[in-house]
């Protein structure tokens, strides 16, 4: 039972990369150097977007994908974040603190989790080759879930539909060719998008945005939660992140395998 714990909350840990990660291109920026570091600037101003009761999905999904800051969100390159977790074991009320790191480059990942004593973790994926330091915990490309999926929304492959609105937030659906989905619901008012779920390993989880701020252009959740129903009961994860390095130059080791 332990063991099963430990499995499914590394793979939640995992997952809550899709809610940051953008559709990142694996190359140096342009100037050859590093772009963009936080603390981040300013609460972020959200651009114009116009949403009305007649607006179809795709519309809802281009204002989304314009929320988070359109074309300058689609051409991160890298991505790199710090920051604290509290994790909620199903039925306590009682928290587990930790910190995280990830950095993430196309579909390459690289996560860090210490929450000592409970969980000490890391998961790799190169590309090609995936590593966890618990056998058995995998996730799928970054690029198949989350954010990285919006950032695609009108590419070739993908295709847009409409799913039931959830109390005031305007639902969409995104899938890509194989048949991947994420559930978006955004706020009406700013296109933000505030939660989305997706299913992986038989399993739905999902992600609520509480907090933003803009970096370089690029709309950030700063603070969101995580909750997935498990047999045990539901597991809750609250993240906020406190540092973000954009379009950074990464190391040839940033996501090498152990061997």
């Amino acid at each position: 039972m332990k063991n099963l714990f430990l499995k499914s909350l590394a793979l939640s840990i995992c997952l809550a990369g899709f809610g940051v990660v953008a559709s990142a291109q694996e190359h140096p920026p342009a100037n050859g150097g590093n772009k963009s570091s936080t603390p981040a600037t300013t609460a972020a101003a959200p651009p114009a977007v116009v949403i009305t009761a007649e607006s179809t999905p795709i519309e809802l999904a281009k204002a989304a994908f314009t929320a988070q800051g359109g074309e300058k969100f689609r051409n991160v390159q890298n991505m790199m974040l710090r920051g604290s977790v509290s994790l909620y074991p199903p039925n306590s009320p009682q928290s587990i603190p930790g910190a995280f790191s990830i950095v993430t480059a196309n579909d390459k990942l690289r996560m860090e989790i210490d929450a000592r004593p409970v969980i000490v973790f890391k998961q790799i994926y190169d590309g090609q080759q995936s590593y966890s330091s618990m056998p058995g915990v995998e996730v799928p490309p970054l690029s198949k879930f989350g954010l990285s999926v919006l950032s695609k929304f009108d590419q070739p492959g993908y295709k847009v539909t409409g799913i039931a609105n959830k109390k005031k937030l305007r639902g969409f659906r995104i899938a890509d060719a194989e048949g991947y989905t994420t559930d978006f619901y955004i706020d009406p008012v700013n296109g933000r998008v505030m939660e989305f779920f997706l299913t992986y390993g038989g399993m739905t989880f999902g992600t609520a945005n509480n907090k933003f701020k803009e970096v370089e252009g690029v709309l950030i959740p700063f603070s969101f939660s995580q909750r997935f129903e498990m047999p045990q009961g539901a597991f809750f994860a609250e993240y906020n992140v406190k540092e973000v390095k954009l379009n950074q130059t990464l190391g040839e080791n940033a996501f090498a395998i152990p061997r």
